[in-house]
């Protein structure tokens, strides 16, 4: 009796240390993944191969990163609920918090580059262009939610933590509207608005999903 307890347990205490040798590879394999976008556009630039206009490429690019972040974020929980696959919940936050970091990247090359961190300039630019203004619109709800993504943040803000992240939904339908928007060199306020509207549509539908 007493051996196949001790043979029970030394089992259990290896089946947990694998465990957590998996977990551990898989999110260092994960990590790895999601810095690899920077990490290339190191070598890029050291080889000098950042294409004629650099400072366009990386602004457009760490953008465009930023969105694929977003999009892993929200194929999490569909992945769950469709073919339950649970594994990625444990990087929902560090893609999030990727999909920032690309995002801030994305702001700071546009305001270094651009206007040199000249503020008065910067806000008049922001001021007459329709597609800067969607993304600062998407920009600011994800400050809040990388500043609030800690288990602290988490235990503190109790019901309202859930709440206050469902707003990856509207900045995910801002962000592919900024994109669409600079892409197309549209200028028309009326985008805008439509976008703010199927932003707070997205965001209200899966706040009643959530209460019930």
């Amino acid at each position: 009796m007493g051996g196949g307890s001790r043979r029970g347990a030394r089992a259990d205490t290896s089946g947990r240390a694998a465990g957590r040798y998996t977990f551990s590879l898989q999110w260092c394999l994960v990590f790895l993944a999601c810095l690899f976008p920077a990490w290339r556009w190191v070598w890029l630039g050291y080889a000098g191969q950042l294409g004629v206009n650099p400072p366009e490429f990386l602004i457009r690019s760490s953008g465009i990163w930023s969105l694929v972040a977003l999009g892993a974020v929200l194929a999490v929980s569909p992945m769950r609920r469709w073919a339950g696959w649970t594994a990625p919940l444990r990087y929902r936050r560090m893609l999030g918090l990727f999909a920032f970091f690309y995002a801030t990247l994305h702001v700071l090359g546009w305001a270094l580059w651009e206007w040199g961190f000249a503020l008065a300039p910067m806000w008049q630019d922001i001021l007459q262009r329709t597609f800067l203004q969607v993304g600062a619109l998407a920009y600011v709800p994800l400050i809040w939610m990388a500043l609030t993504s800690t288990r602290g943040w988490r235990l503190r803000l109790g019901a309202w933590w859930q709440r206050l992240h469902y707003a990856i939904y509207p900045v995910a339908a801002l962000s592919l509207w900024h994109f669409w928007l600079m892409r197309s060199g549209k200028t028309d306020y009326a985008d805008v608005w439509w976008a703010i509207a199927a932003a707070l549509v997205l965001g209200l539908a899966r706040l009643r999903r959530g209460a019930k």
